[in-house]
């Protein structure tokens, strides 16, 4: 039998919503073990005084294996 948890996490990159996700999915993995999926729950942008997006930001449900 196994047992799975979830953390959540937030991440941002001046990017890519995409990278938003690798980087907190990269910055997890450095602590967290069994890492078996990731669930985008919330995707937000910070905009600049221009109107221009400075930095895309998102809410990760991250679901690991307990050993």
């Amino acid at each position: 039998m196994s047992v799975a948890k979830v953390i959540e996490i937030n991440a941002a990159s001046a990017t890519s919503i995409e990278d938003a996700v690798k980087q907190g999915l990269k910055k997890t993995s450095e602590s967290v073990k069994g890492i078996r999926g990731v669930w985008v729950s919330e995707i937000k942008a910070a905009v600049g005084d221009n109107g221009d997006i400075k930095e895309w930001r998102v809410n990760l449900r991250i679901t690991f294996v307990v050993e």
